[in-house]
């Protein structure tokens, strides 16, 4: 079973906040005691919180929805209700957020304990003392705690890495991490025996160290889905500095600089930002006999390429028997020092922008929808009217004349009439339903 997951989808429900109470004073020898109910408390929100000591995010394959709890409600004597406790969860660095309703990339978890609220609770219910007023001193209105936020989030793990082995399956990736890490992918004589990112940390006898990720191998058409190709580059994307594994065994001289062009195409084709970032083309298998003259041919090609802006730096090394390991990752430290630490925001700024392009302008909606049934009732809908609806204690007489007010004030009566409601007609929210009267 695959224990790498770096993809899941979630459901996030904050707590409604606590419902606010219509209290009256009745201290002893106190006559006409004022009103004193209290508010409700604010209900939990969901957190999404960086733990440095995950690597994927296998926990969310068995646990999807997450709720958060309620806050309490107001009590008596003014007091207030107890405010809920967030529900934080752990995610791994690296996580980025992406709100399935709207498309757009809400947030990008790459910092050390970084937080980011995805579900946002609801406020406590007011109680019936912040209602008074000198016409109604004693006030039976209170307000129901306002729901919380419900989301359906995408979870993207892209692994946060200094340096990325890229290339063909079958060039060396894993066994180049295995000498240079204390990391342990598997390595076999077969194309894509790594199905999932493997990371190392490499340290140098200088003090140094940076961490070494093996992507999966890529294939022509990776850019489009083909083979591994979205789960290798969706991991190559943070990376400072790419390592290009050719290998030089092949019994066709030509086969190397075939594939070293294919794997910058589906580079360029997923991301041109990509092909900018340093890159270090690293011969691998030089201990073959073909190799040598390979290499030359490969030299030769690359030589001959009037497309490249300027000749790749080209390393050999031999995994197997250590030639040139050790100086390699001398030279890709060298390199890391002159790189600028990855920035997060600008890399996705344009991939935020077009995601809330496609997004709705909340800006742009009604208050208020209105439909009929089949039967002739007429429905009202909308963000802020459900919400008002929802928050209105319909046990008191006096906060439904108020639920009635706010609608008015709204619009939703003249909308009603232009629709051409009638007298006696009803009209349903959610599940309440009452009687138009003009």
């Amino acid at each position: 079973m695959n224990m790498f997951v770096d993809q899941i989808k979630i459901e996030v429900h904050a707590g409604k906040g606590g419902d606010g109470m219509v209290a009256f004073r009745r201290e002893k020898y106190v006559p006409n005691g004022g009103p004193a109910g209290g508010d409700g408390g604010r209900g939990g929100s969901i957190i999404l919180k960086v733990d440095e000591g995950l690597r994927t995010l296998m926990d969310f394959r068995y646990h999807r929805i997450f709720k958060a709890k309620n806050g309490g409600n107001g009590m008596s004597k003014q007091m207030t209700g107890p405010s809920a406790e967030d529900t934080i969860i752990a995610v791994p660095q690296g996580t980025t957020v992406r709100d399935l309703d709207t498309g757009e990339i809400i947030g990008d978890l790459v910092e050390k304990n970084q937080e980011l609220v995805v579900a946002k609770g609801g406020r406590g219910g007011r109680g019936n003392i912040h209602f008074a007023s000198a016409k109604n001193p004693a006030p039976e209105i209170a307000e129901n705690g306002e729901p919380g936020e419900d989301h359906y989030l995408e979870l993207e793990l892209k692994m946060l890495a200094d340096v990325g082995l890229i290339g063909f399956p079958s060039v060396g990736k894993s066994t180049l991490l295995s000498v240079v890490t204390g990391a342990k992918p598997k390595i076999a004589a077969y194309e894509f025996t790594t199905l999932t990112p493997n990371l190392g940390m490499v340290m140098l006898p200088d003090g140094r160290d940076f961490a070494m990720a093996d992507m999966p191998g890529l294939i022509e058409g990776a850019s489009k889905g083909v083979g591994l190709g979205l789960k290798f580059l969706r991991h190559i994307e943070r990376t400072r500095v790419l390592l290009h594994l050719v290998d030089m065994s092949s019994e066709d001289p030509h086969q190397a600089i075939e594939r070293y062009r294919q794997i910058n195409k589906e580079l360029a084709n997923y991301d041109p930002e990509l092909l900018k970032r340093p890159q270090i083309v690293v011969a691998t298998k030089m201990d073959l006999p073909n190799s040598a003259d390979n290499l030359a041919a490969f030299k030769a090609d690359l030589a001959a390429d009037k497309t490249l802006e300027k000749q790749p730096e080209i390393f050999p090394i031999s995994a197997v028997t250590h030639q040139g390991v050790q100086q390699l990752m001398q030279l890709t430290a060298d390199l890391l020092d002159k790189t600028p630490a990855f920035d997060s925001k600008s890399h996705d700024k344009e991939l935020v922008a077009e995601y809330r392009a496609a997004a709705p302008d909340k800006k742009d909606e009604a208050d208020f929808t209105i439909t009929k049934d089949e039967d002739g009732t007429w429905v009202l809908g909308g963000e802020k009217l459900i919400r008002l609806f929802k928050m209105t204690d319909l046990t008191h007489e006096e906060s439904q004349l108020r639920f009635a007010r706010q609608l008015r004030h709204m619009g939703v009566d003249d909308a009603l009439r232009a629709k051409g409601v009638q007298d006696g007609d009803l009209v349903r929210i959610e599940k309440f339903v009452f009687e138009f009267i003009q």
